[in-house]
C-alpha cells in the first residue's frame, strides 16, 4: 500500500490538442497522489471541503458509543457523579480540602464535567486512526477529520453532564453569575487541549501500538496534576501558580468554576498561560500529525 498523500496534482490534457482516432476512447486524465515536499501546510482548506464527512464521522462515533448499551446516555452522568461522590467523601469530609467557599460536591463536579470530556476525547482521539484502519487504507480524505470527529463526539456527553451540573448547583443554592458568558471560550480551550494532545497520541499510536497502554496512566496522572479535587488557591506563590498553569487543564477547570460558581479566585494570568500552552500544544500536534500522515496507510 502506498503512502497517503498530502498534495494532489491532476494532469489534464491540453484543450487545444485533438486526440487521434485511436485515442478517442482512452482517458487522458491522470490523478496522481504524492507526498508533499518542503514546508507542510495545516490542510485546513481541504478539511473544510470535507466538512460533510467530518459531520458523518462525528455522528457515527456518537451512535457507536450508545449502540447496544443498557444505560445509554446515563454513562455521561454516572461517571462524573460517582467520582464526585468519592471525592466528596475522601477529600471533602475526611481530608477537609478547601473548596473556595463553595459546597464541595458542587466544587468537585464543576471540575469533573470538563475533565470527563477531556479524558473521553483524549482516549477516543488517540485510538481513532487505528480503529478506522480500513477507512484510512482504502479511501483518501483529510486524516485530520478522524481525530477531530472523535473529539467532537464527546460534546454530546458534555452537554448532558453540564445540565446535571446546573441542577446540582440549584439544589445547593449556587447560581451562575455574569461570568458564565466566558463559558464558550472555556469550552473552546477544552477542545484545543483535547485535540492538541489527541493529535500527538493518534500519530504516535499508529507507529507505536503500546501508546494505547500509556493513555490510561497519562489520564490518571493528569487528573491529579489538575485542580479537580483541590483548588489551585493552595499554591499561593504567583510564580508557581503561573508554572502550574502550563498544564492547560488548570485554566480550564479554574475557569469553569469561576464562570459557573462565582468563586473569588478569578483565573486571570493562569487562564492566559493555559491558553498559550493549549495553542502551542495544538499547533505542534497538528504539524506532527501532518508530517506523519504520509505513512499512516502503510503502518495502520
Amino acid at each position: 500500500m502506498s503512502s497517503i498523500s498530502q498534495v494532489t496534482t491532476i494532469d489534464l490534457p491540453d484543450p487545444s490538442h485533438k486526440p487521434a482516432p485511436s485515442q478517442a476512447n482512452s482517458s487522458p486524465s491522470v490523478f496522481r497522489i504524492q507526498p508533499a515536499q518542503g514546508w507542510l501546510s495545516l490542510g485546513l482548506k481541504e478539511l473544510w471541503e470535507y466538512r460533510e464527512l467530518l459531520y458523518f464521522l462525528t455522528w457515527r462515533d456518537i451512535k457507536v458509543r450508545y449502540k447496544q448499551t443498557a444505560l445509554g446516555a446515563s454513562w455521561a452522568v454516572l461517571q462524573p457523579l460517582m467520582t464526585m461522590v468519592v471525592f466528596s467523601l475522601f477529600f471533602g469530609k475526611l481530608a477537609k480540602i478547601e473548596s473556595d467557599g463553595v459546597p464541595y460536591p458542587v466544587f468537585s463536579l464543576a471540575g469533573l464535567v470538563p475533565w470527563t470530556f477531556f479524558a473521553y476525547a483524549l482516549a477516543q482521539s488517540s485510538n481513532s486512526l487505528v480503529q478506522s484502519a480500513n477507512l484510512v487504507k482504502k479511501v483518501y480524505f483529510p486524516r485530520l477529520a478522524v481525530p477531530i470527529a472523535s473529539v467532537l463526539s464527546g460534546l454530546a456527553d458534555f452537554a448532558i453532564a453540564f445540565v446535571v451540573l446546573l441542577g446540582m448547583m440549584f439544589a445547593f443554592g449556587v447560581y451562575p453569575t455574569w461570568n458564565i458568558l466566558w463559558l464558550p471560550f472555556l469550552l473552546v480551550l477544552t477542545l484545543m487541549t483535547s485535540l492538541g494532545i489527541g493529535l500527538w497520541m493518534a500519530a504516535l499510536n499508529v507507529k507505536y501500538r503500546d501508546v494505547r497502554y500509556v493513555i490510561p496512566f497519562l489520564t490518571q496522572f493528569w487528573m491529579f496534576a489538575s485542580p479537580i479535587a483541590y483548588p489551585s488557591s493552595l499554591i499561593e506563590d504567583p510564580f508557581w501558580r503561573s508554572v502550574y498553569s502550563i498544564n492547560p487543564m488548570v485554566g480550564v477547570v479554574e475557569g469553569f468554576r469561576w464562570a459557573l460558581l462565582g468563586t473569588d479566585t478569578a483565573p486571570g494570568p493562569m487562564l492566559i498561560v493555559s491558553t498559550i500552552a493549549a495553542g502551542l500544544l495544538l499547533l505542534g500536534g497538528t504539524y506532527y500529525f501532518r508530517q506523519m500522515e504520509k505513512s499512516f496507510a502503510d503502518l495502520v
